[in-house]
C-alpha cells in the first residue's frame, strides 16, 4: 500500500473489540499512512467494562459515542459505528477510514468504502477473522505495535543473520513455505527482463496480495531484513545518484546462483567453527 501521508482518514474504533494499551502506538502507526481529521470511539460508556478507555479518550482528543445496548447479547455500538462510517463518506470531507476493530461485522462495511474509493485500514487482534482482513487494503495487528527489539545473542548466532541481529523482534508468525511463494510469485509478477524486481514496488504487491503481510508479522522491522533472512533471493543495491539513498533490486536465486551462495555459507560456518 503506497503511504501518503496528506490523505485525510477517518479514525473509527470499536471499543469493545480492541485493548485500549497501545492506543498511543496505534496512532503512531496511522500517521504514516495520512492524518487523523475525525477521531471517535463507541460503545455502552455505562459499562464497566470499557472504563479503561476514559483516560485514553482525554489524553488523543478522541471523541466517544454513547451507544446504549437495547437488549442483553446485542452489541449496538457496531450500528453506531457503521452509521457514522457513513455519513462521513457522503460528506467528502475523507480520503480514507481506518476501523480499529477484531470484529469481522464490519467486513461488509469495509467493502462498501472501498467501493467508493476510499482506503480502508483496518487494525485490530491477531483473532481477527480472515474475512474483514482481506476487506482491507492495509490490515496491522496491535500485538505488532511498540514491540522491542530482540537482543541479538537471542536471534541468531549464524553469520548470514548477522544483518538482522538489529532488527528482529519478536514474531508473530513464522516464515514458511507460503510467504516463500509470495515472496516468488510477487518478484515473478514485477520482474524485469533480467529478472530483477523494484524493493518498493514488491512490498506494495504483496500487500494487496496479503493485506496483513508486514515484515514486523516475522520479527523483521523492515521488508529487506526479512528477504535476506530467507536466503532465497538476491539483493542488489544500486546507486541512486543522491547521498546515502539506495535503490533496492530483489531476484530470484538460479539454481548457479544458489550453489554458491551455500557454499559461502558453509565455508563462513567452517571459518566461525561451527
Amino acid at each position: 500500500m503506497k503511504i501518503d501521508r496528506d490523505l485525510k482518514l477517518a479514525v473509527l474504533i470499536d471499543a469493545d473489540n480492541v485493548p485500549y494499551a497501545n492506543v498511543k502506538e496505534m496512532f503512531e502507526e496511522i500517521a504514516k499512512y495520512g492524518t487523523p481529521t475525525f477521531k471517535r470511539i463507541y460503545a455502552d460508556w455505562t459499562k464497566p467494562t470499557v472504563s479503561g478507555w476514559k483516560k485514553v479518550l482525554l489524553e488523543n482528543a478522541i471523541t466517544p459515542i454513547q451507544q446504549y445496548s437495547y437488549s442483553s447479547g446485542k452489541n449496538s455500538s457496531d450500528s453506531a459505528l457503521i452509521i457514522d462510517a457513513m455519513d462521513i463518506l457522503y460528506t467528502g470531507k475523507v480520503d480514507g477510514f481506518c476501523i480499529v476493530s477484531s470484529d469481522s461485522d464490519f467486513t461488509r462495511l469495509a467493502t462498501r468504502l472501498r467501493e467508493a474509493g476510499m482506503k480502508v485500514i483496518g487494525i485490530g487482534e491477531k483473532k481477527t477473522l480472515l474475512p474483514f482482513i482481506t476487506a482491507c487494503d492495509k490490515f496491522i495487528y496491535i500485538e505488532i505495535l511498540n514491540r522491542n527489539p530482540v537482543p541479538s545473542e537471542e536471534v541468531s548466532s549464524s553469520p548470514e543473520t548477522s544483518i538482522n541481529k538489529t532488527t528482529a523482534i519478536q514474531p508473530l508468525n513464522k516464515v514458511d513455505p507460503s510467504i516463500i511463494k509470495l515472496f516468488t510469485d510477487s518478484i515473478t509478477d514485477l520482474a524485469d527482463e533480467d529478472g530483477w524486481a523494484y524493493l518498493g514496488d514488491l512490498g506494495n504487491l504483496m500487500i494487496k496480495k496479503k493485506p496483513d503481510f508486514d515484515s514486523r508479522n516475522y520479527g523483521f522491522s523492515k521488508l529487506l531484513p526479512l528477504i535476506k533472512s530467507t536466503n532465497r533471493f538476491e539483493v542488489d543495491e544500486r546507486d541512486s545518484g543522491k547521498p546515502n539513498i539506495k535503490h533496492i533490486y530483489i531476484k530470484k536465486l538460479t539454481s548457479a546462483t544458489e550453489k554458491v551462495t551455500k557454499q559461502r555459507r558453509n565455508g563462513r560456518k567452517r571459518d566461525s567453527g561451527t
